[in-house]
Protein backbone atom coordinates (compact mmCIF):
# COMPACT_ATOMS: atom_id res chain seq x y z
CA UNK A 1 0.00 0.00 0.00
CA UNK A 2 1.59 3.27 -1.26
CA UNK A 3 1.05 5.98 2.21
CA UNK A 4 1.51 9.60 1.08
CA UNK A 5 3.50 12.64 3.33
CA UNK A 6 0.39 12.58 5.22
CA UNK A 7 -0.50 9.55 6.09
CA UNK A 8 3.03 8.47 6.93
CA UNK A 9 3.03 11.35 9.87
CA UNK A 10 -0.35 10.05 10.89
CA UNK A 11 0.79 6.71 11.76
CA UNK A 12 4.10 8.12 13.54
CA UNK A 13 1.24 9.97 15.68
CA UNK A 14 -0.81 7.04 16.26
CA UNK A 15 2.63 5.50 17.67
CA UNK A 16 2.63 7.98 20.01
CA UNK A 17 -1.25 7.85 21.08
CA UNK A 18 -1.77 11.13 19.38
CA UNK A 19 -4.35 13.08 16.85
CA UNK A 20 -4.12 11.97 13.41
CA UNK A 21 -3.57 15.30 11.02
CA UNK A 22 -5.34 15.04 7.75
CA UNK A 23 -2.72 18.50 6.79
CA UNK A 24 0.44 19.96 7.27
CA UNK A 25 -1.32 23.15 7.52
CA UNK A 26 -4.67 22.17 9.95
CA UNK A 27 -3.20 24.47 12.44
CA UNK A 28 -3.12 21.47 15.23
CA UNK A 29 0.24 21.13 17.42
CA UNK A 30 0.37 17.98 15.60
CA UNK A 31 0.32 19.29 12.33
CA UNK A 32 2.84 22.14 12.92
CA UNK A 33 5.35 19.33 14.44
CA UNK A 34 4.39 16.89 11.40
CA UNK A 35 5.28 20.29 8.91
CA UNK A 36 8.50 21.12 10.57
CA UNK A 37 10.11 17.42 11.03
CA UNK A 38 8.72 15.24 8.62
CA UNK A 39 11.34 16.45 5.16
CA UNK A 40 14.66 16.56 7.11
CA UNK A 41 13.54 13.19 8.58
CA UNK A 42 12.81 11.39 5.53
CA UNK A 43 15.98 13.13 3.97
CA UNK A 44 17.95 12.42 6.51
CA UNK A 45 16.69 8.82 6.76
CA UNK A 46 17.09 8.37 2.59
CA UNK A 47 20.96 9.87 2.29
CA UNK A 48 21.81 7.46 5.82
CA UNK A 49 22.06 3.95 3.29
CA UNK A 50 22.13 3.26 -0.39
CA UNK A 51 18.70 2.17 -0.73
CA UNK A 52 17.99 0.23 -3.85
CA UNK A 53 15.04 2.20 -4.39
CA UNK A 54 16.51 5.56 -4.53
CA UNK A 55 19.22 4.88 -6.33
CA UNK A 56 19.72 6.26 -9.64
CA UNK A 57 21.97 7.16 -12.56
CA UNK A 58 22.38 10.49 -14.93
CA UNK A 59 24.76 11.68 -17.12
CA UNK A 60 25.50 14.80 -16.10
CA UNK A 61 25.17 18.23 -17.80
CA UNK A 62 28.28 20.39 -17.96
CA UNK A 63 28.28 24.18 -16.96
CA UNK A 64 29.46 26.94 -18.93
CA UNK A 65 31.39 28.10 -15.84
CA UNK A 66 34.34 26.52 -14.93
CA UNK A 67 35.72 26.04 -11.09
CA UNK A 68 38.04 28.06 -9.45
CA UNK A 69 40.91 25.69 -8.56
CA UNK A 70 41.75 21.88 -9.19
CA UNK A 71 39.21 20.66 -11.37
CA UNK A 72 38.19 21.35 -15.10
CA UNK A 73 34.57 20.88 -15.34
CA UNK A 74 31.89 22.01 -13.72
CA UNK A 75 28.45 19.46 -13.70
CA UNK A 76 24.95 20.61 -12.70
CA UNK A 77 23.55 17.92 -10.02
CA UNK A 78 20.11 16.73 -10.44
CA UNK A 79 17.14 18.36 -9.00
CA UNK A 80 16.15 15.40 -6.68
CA UNK A 81 19.82 14.91 -5.51
CA UNK A 82 20.37 13.61 -1.98
CA UNK A 83 23.35 12.32 -1.67
CA UNK A 84 26.59 11.01 -4.31
CA UNK A 85 27.52 7.34 -4.34
CA UNK A 86 29.93 7.06 -6.97
CA UNK A 87 31.15 9.26 -10.45
CA UNK A 88 32.31 7.64 -13.65
CA UNK A 89 33.18 7.88 -17.37
CA UNK A 90 32.89 6.45 -20.68
CA UNK A 91 29.94 3.61 -19.76
CA UNK A 92 31.37 3.04 -16.13
CA UNK A 93 30.01 4.81 -13.03
CA UNK A 94 32.40 4.83 -10.99
CA UNK A 95 36.36 5.46 -11.13
CA UNK A 96 36.36 9.48 -11.64
CA UNK A 97 37.82 11.73 -9.17
CA UNK A 98 35.03 14.46 -7.60
CA UNK A 99 34.17 17.38 -5.12
CA UNK A 100 30.72 18.50 -4.56
CA UNK A 101 30.80 22.49 -3.79
CA UNK A 102 28.12 24.49 -4.23
CA UNK A 103 25.60 22.01 -5.40
CA UNK A 104 27.97 21.38 -8.13
CA UNK A 105 30.21 18.27 -8.78
CA UNK A 106 33.82 19.51 -9.69
CA UNK A 107 35.79 17.28 -11.91
CA UNK A 108 38.91 16.78 -14.37
CA UNK A 109 36.71 13.79 -16.85
CA UNK A 110 34.76 15.40 -19.97
CA UNK A 111 31.47 13.67 -19.08
CA UNK A 112 30.23 12.65 -16.28
CA UNK A 113 27.98 9.27 -15.43
CA UNK A 114 26.58 9.89 -11.63
CA UNK A 115 25.16 7.18 -9.49
CA UNK A 116 23.56 9.04 -6.43
CA UNK A 117 20.47 8.79 -4.07
CA UNK A 118 17.77 10.56 -5.40
CA UNK A 119 14.10 11.58 -3.61
CA UNK A 120 11.67 9.12 -4.70
CA UNK A 121 7.46 10.20 -4.12
CA UNK A 122 6.35 8.50 -0.86
CA UNK A 123 4.07 5.81 -3.21
CA UNK A 124 7.90 4.81 -4.07
CA UNK A 125 8.43 3.52 -0.69
CA UNK A 126 8.95 -0.24 0.07
CA UNK A 127 7.25 -1.21 3.08
CA UNK A 128 10.24 -1.80 4.96
CA UNK A 129 11.18 2.01 4.06
CA UNK A 130 8.08 2.74 5.31
CA UNK A 131 7.91 1.09 8.53
CA UNK A 132 11.66 2.51 9.44
CA UNK A 133 10.44 6.08 8.34
CA UNK A 134 7.09 5.73 10.73
CA UNK A 135 9.29 4.64 13.74
CA UNK A 136 11.58 7.09 13.11
CA UNK A 137 9.22 10.00 13.02
CA UNK A 138 7.70 8.76 15.96
CA UNK A 139 10.69 9.49 17.59
CA UNK A 140 11.70 12.48 16.69
CA UNK A 141 7.67 13.48 16.97
CA UNK A 142 7.70 12.37 20.58
CA UNK A 143 9.56 14.98 22.69
CA UNK A 144 7.63 18.29 21.37
CA UNK A 145 4.40 16.00 21.94
CA UNK A 146 4.92 14.35 24.90
CA UNK A 147 7.89 16.07 26.52
CA UNK A 148 8.64 12.10 27.46
CA UNK A 149 12.42 11.54 27.69
CA UNK A 150 12.33 7.85 28.58
CA UNK A 151 9.56 7.45 25.88
CA UNK A 152 11.78 9.44 23.39
CA UNK A 153 14.45 7.00 24.19
CA UNK A 154 12.53 3.32 23.85
CA UNK A 155 11.13 5.09 20.37
CA UNK A 156 14.83 6.18 19.05
CA UNK A 157 15.59 2.42 19.81
CA UNK A 158 12.98 0.70 18.29
CA UNK A 159 13.62 3.47 15.23
CA UNK A 160 17.25 1.86 15.21
CA UNK A 161 15.79 -1.37 15.05
CA UNK A 162 13.42 -0.70 12.20
CA UNK A 163 16.32 0.66 10.50
CA UNK A 164 18.76 -2.12 10.89
CA UNK A 165 16.16 -4.26 9.49
CA UNK A 166 14.88 -2.03 6.34
CA UNK A 167 18.88 -2.07 5.64
CA UNK A 168 18.91 -5.89 5.85
CA UNK A 169 15.50 -6.13 3.85
CA UNK A 170 17.09 -3.62 1.03
CA UNK A 171 20.57 -4.96 0.63
CA UNK A 172 18.91 -8.92 -0.38
CA UNK A 173 17.92 -7.54 -3.37
CA UNK A 174 21.25 -7.08 -4.87
CA UNK A 175 24.31 -8.90 -5.95
CA UNK A 176 26.52 -8.96 -2.93
CA UNK A 177 29.73 -6.65 -3.89
CA UNK A 178 32.88 -8.04 -4.98
CA UNK A 179 36.12 -7.06 -4.93
CA UNK A 180 37.28 -5.64 -8.73
CA UNK A 181 41.12 -4.62 -8.21
CA UNK A 182 43.30 -5.57 -5.76
CA UNK A 183 47.01 -5.30 -5.81
CA UNK A 184 47.51 -8.81 -3.54
CA UNK A 185 45.25 -10.86 -6.18
CA UNK A 186 47.31 -9.05 -8.90
CA UNK A 187 50.71 -9.84 -7.97
CA UNK A 188 49.60 -13.60 -8.11
CA UNK A 189 49.40 -14.08 -11.54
Amino acid sequence: MAFSSIALCSRALLKLGANTIASFDEGTVEAEIAGNLYQPVRDGLLSAYPWSFATGQVTLARLNAQPIADFAYAYQLPADFVRVLSAGSGGRGRGVSYRISERRLHTDAQEVVLTYLFRPAESEFPPFFNLALIARLAAEFCIPLTESTSRSQALFSLADREFRHAKTVDSQQDMPGRIEDFSLIEVRN
